[in-house]
């Protein structure tokens, strides 16, 4: 179905025998049975895999930095046995509190139709507020912000991880220090490069890796925590409230570096449409969780025995002979962790794109079978750009790690705030229980967001300037659509007065033609262009629009909506989710079953093509920045992708008639 989007596998019910009486004998499967059986199993853990695969790349290869940033740039924090046993309990409280508990256990139950992410979390939150009001106008703000964000996070995420696997060769020999910057920019080429080909055949290969990569992880760590033992005391959250306790400062600046190890936490939420819930659950508690604990304390136990281990305390887990092997294995989990959050900023692209926050793009689908599986070429150059700067600006992870984890923050504290709508409004929670679960969630959010806040001056500008131009462009794209609609339809003619005046002094002719609109209720300016010209109408006329609900996929039984204005006119509205792309010819075939039938061979299609002017005398009136954004509307008016090629109409029945605007 269009609306039960991929669903959790859920084991075969055990109940009753026939004649009610319990079984108490297993009864042979058919061969039928057995097949289908294995089959789930099989997709189980297929599910699994993928999941481990794609959900974790990003916090999983967070072990390769955090431990060292947090003694490296945490206000003076010495890696003495106290500090590291503080430092490790407030990694492992921040996995379990934030991690499994506000995600894993909680948020995940905030699905839209079971698509997850802030967007969709967002749609949600909306519907239980309204849609209007200034409630739903804070969710609308919110879900921007949270959009802005994103983006910086999926900005830095590939150059700082596959940086710090690259530098991994540094703790070998010195030698690799000059190569570490052109080999990383080298990978990171190749990776957007790739994606022109989809992620399918590279997509098989990640479940295995990052298999590999956790029981690895876990391996590595547990040979050091045997050596030292005393390393598990930091399970006890008195040693976090200690180091708190004896140095707040310090203990405040290091949460700017413990934050590295619960991002990509979003991810598990915002996968949470592609596999369901219990694939990730199960991969969170069965490997990922206790393979990062175990190399987090690892890490920390070859820091209490060699203090100095601290600048390549990850890579010196490995034996002399494995560092090479460790080496090429970290590269690789990181370039899965870069395609991870690829693919996410195309996915909340289109979603985004749908929803009308950003201006219609070109998205072509690089998997026949995979319908999630997309490639957005303007923002996959605009990455590639983006990256490549980083790297050769910043030059080290170490530097970049200044920069990372402000967004994250900042996206996790938008998620808490819109959760709490969804609880309080959709679950029906009392007003106490929410504001107890959700304030606790967003205090810890906010501790993370303010000490984030004191890396701004040494990089943390950076995810932050990215999440405002991206506020800006959604604001003026959003504001400039609101004018642009009241320009075309604030005085456009009434439909009803048009189809009396015209239809029977008016020439028809032999078949359909459809006219793209955004307004039923008044004539499009492609018709009255059209017959002021030819002073003819076809015999069958169509108006089209097409609405995108704020939910993932439409069911195809509430696809289409047709009604008979009379004299030959039909109004047509084809409903599409924010995670479908809209296709026209599919729709107007679905009409068949409201009785419209179309032949598209005799049927063209009617579209505007609005050309913007400022108008001078106006903008003279608005103030400095009012003027830019109205510049700026107009350029990414003009760069939008055409109603043409975005419905996947097919070009060669198309008429489009252009009309210029003065904005």
């Amino acid at each position: 179905m269009a609306d039960d989007p991929k669903t959790e596998p859920v084991a075969p019910e055990e109940g009753p025998a026939v004649d009610g009486t319990e079984a108490t004998e297993a009864v042979p499967e058919s061969d039928g049975q057995a097949e289908a059986h294995a089959h789930s199993k099989q997709t189980r853990a297929g599910l699994l895999l993928a999941a481990i695969g794609v959900v974790y790349g990003d916090i999983g290869t967070s072990p390769l930095y955090t431990i060292r940033e947090a003694f490296s740039a945490a206000g003076g924090l010495s890696p003495d046995i106290d500090s590291v046993l503080g430092v490790l309990s407030l990694v492992f409280w921040s996995l379990i509190v934030v991690v499994t508990g506000k995600y894993v256990l909680l948020i995940m139950r905030a699905d839209n139709k079971g698509e997850g992410g802030v967007l969709a979390l967002a749609a949600l939150a909306g519907r239980g507020l309204g849609y209007t009001g200034p409630m739903r106008a804070t969710v609308t703000v919110l879900s921007m912000c949270g959009l802005g964000l994103f983006f910086g996070d999926g900005l830095i995420t590939p150059a700082i991880s596959v940086l710090s696997a690259v530098e991994g060769l540094n703790t070998a020999t010195e030698v690799f220090q000059p190569y570490v910057v052109p080999l990383a920019s080298a990978i990171l080429l190749a990776l957007f490069v790739i994606q022109t080909r989809g992620t399918g055949s590279v997509g098989k290969l990640f479940g295995p890796v990052m298999l590999l990569w956790f029981t690895v992880l876990g391996l590595l760590g547990l040979v050091q925590i045997i050596q030292v033992p005393s390393v598990l005391k930091a399970l006890d959250p008195r040693y976090a409230a200690a180091l708190v306790a004896d140095d707040p400062a310090a203990a405040f600046f290091s949460l700017g570096a413990v934050v590295l190890a619960i991002t990509g936490g979003e991810a598990l939420y915002a996968d949470m449409g592609h596999f369901g819930r219990w694939p990730i659950r199960f991969a969170w508690f069965t490997l990922v969780l206790p393979g990062l604990v175990l190399n987090y304390f690892g890490q920390g136990a070859l820091v209490m025995a060699d203090p100095g281990a601290i600048e390549h305390v990850f890579f010196l887990l490995a034996p002399s002979w494995a560092l090479y092997p460790l080496v090429i294995l970290a590269t690789l989990a990181t370039i899965i962790a870069s395609q991870a959050v690829i693919s996410a900023v195309f996915s909340l692209t289109r979603q985004a794109v749908q929803l009308g926050l950003l201006p219609r793009m070109e998205m072509r689908h690089t998997s026949a079978t995979e319908e999630g599986q997309i490639y957005v070429p303007r923002m996959n150059w605009a990455l590639l750009a983006g990256v490549l700067l980083l790297v050769t600006e910043f030059r080290s992870s170490t530097n970049l790690a200044s920069a990372y984890g402000l967004a994250v923050t900042g996206d996790m504290a938008i998620s808490a705030l819109l959760a709490a709508i969804v609880s309080r409004r959709l679950w029906q929670w009392s007003r106490f229980t929410t504001v107890a679960v959700f304030g606790s969630l967003l205090a810890v959010d906010l501790c993370f967001l303010g000490s984030n806040i004191l890396k701004i001056p040494s990089g943390g500008w950076l995810p932050l300037l990215v999440a405002i131009i991206v506020y800006f462009i959604i604001d003026t794209w959003r504001r400039g659509r609101i004018v642009l609609r009241q320009e075309l339809y604030g005085d456009a003619l009434p439909l009803a007065l048009f189809i009396d005046q015209v239809s029977g002094a008016s020439t028809r002719v032999p078949g359909t033609a459809v006219y793209m609109t955004g307004n039923l209720n008044t004539v499009p300016n492609a018709l009255l262009h059209n017959f002021k010209h030819n002073q003819v109408l076809h015999q069958r006329i169509v108006f089209m629009t097409v609405a995108v609900e704020d939910v993932p996929r439409v069911a195809e039984s509430e696809r289409i909506e047709v009604e008979r204005a009379g004299k030959g006119f039909f109004l047509v509205v084809a409903r599409f989710g924010f995670m479908e792309a809209p296709n026209v010819p599919r729709a107007l075939h679905q009409c068949r079953s409201h009785g419209l039938v179309f032949d598209m061979m005799q049927t063209s299609f009617f579209v505007g093509r609005e050309t913007l002017v400022v108008r001078r005398a106006r903008a003279k009136r608005l103030p400095f920045w009012r003027r830019w954004q109205e510049h700026l509307f107009i350029a990414l008016w003009g760069a939008s992708l055409s109603a043409t090629t975005f419905f996947q109409i097919p070009p060669n029945r198309v008429v489009e008639l252009g009309t210029q605007i003065e904005f």
